[in-house]
C-alpha cells in the first residue's frame, strides 16, 4: 500500500510527540513504514494492575495508537484519523519487562480503514510472546477543528 504523502513518516512522528497520552505511559514510537507502525512501552509498577501486570487499558490504549498511526501512515497530509470501534482478545499476562505494539493496516479506504494489532511481551533472554491482539476501525477525517497533523 503506497502512502498518499511522502512526508508521512515525519508527520506520524509529529504527531506522536503531540500526544501526551503516549508520554504519559512511556510509550516511543519505534517503526514507521507505509501502513505499519510499533510502539515501543515497558512495565513500570505505574502502569500496572493489582498483580502486577500491565493494565489492560493500558495495552489497549498503546495498541489503540499503533493501529491508528498505522492508518494514518497511508492518509494524505490533511488528513487525520479517528478510531470508531476497537475490539482486543487479551491472550496473557502483560508481565513484560517489554513489549512491542504493532499496528498493520487490512485495508485502507478513503473513509474507513481497517487495521490489526498485536502486543508481544519481549523476555530478556529473547523469546517473545503475543499477550494481546486488536481490530481497530479508523475513520478518516478531513478539515476538523482541534486536529493537528
Amino acid at each position: 500500500m503506497p502512502p498518499a504523502d511522502p512526508g508521512f513518516a515525519a508527520r506520524v512522528a509529529a504527531s506522536f510527540e503531540r500526544q501526551p497520552a503516549m508520554a504519559l505511559i512511556g510509550a516511543t514510537l519505534d517503526v514507521v513504514e507505509a501502513g505499519r507502525v510499533v510502539i515501543g512501552l515497558a512495565h513500570r509498577a505505574d502502569i500496572a494492575q493489582q498483580h502486577g501486570f500491565v493494565h489492560a487499558g493500558i495495552l489497549s490504549t498503546a495498541l489503540d495508537s499503533a493501529c491508528g498511526y498505522a492508518a494514518s501512515s497511508l492518509m494524505p497530509a490533511d488528513a487525520g484519523v479517528l478510531t470508531i470501534e476497537f475490539k482486543v482478545n487479551l491472550l496473557a499476562p502483560a508481565a513484560g519487562p517489554r513489549f512491542r505494539l504493532e499496528g498493520q493496516v487490512v485495508k485502507a479506504g478513503r473513509t474507513i480503514s481497517v487495521v490489526e494489532g498485536r502486543a508481544l511481551q519481549l523476555a530478556d533472554d529473547g523469546r517473545e510472546k503475543l499477550v494481546a491482539t486488536m481490530t481497530a476501525t479508523v475513520m478518516t477525517i478531513v478539515g476538523r477543528a482541534g486536529i493537528q497533523h
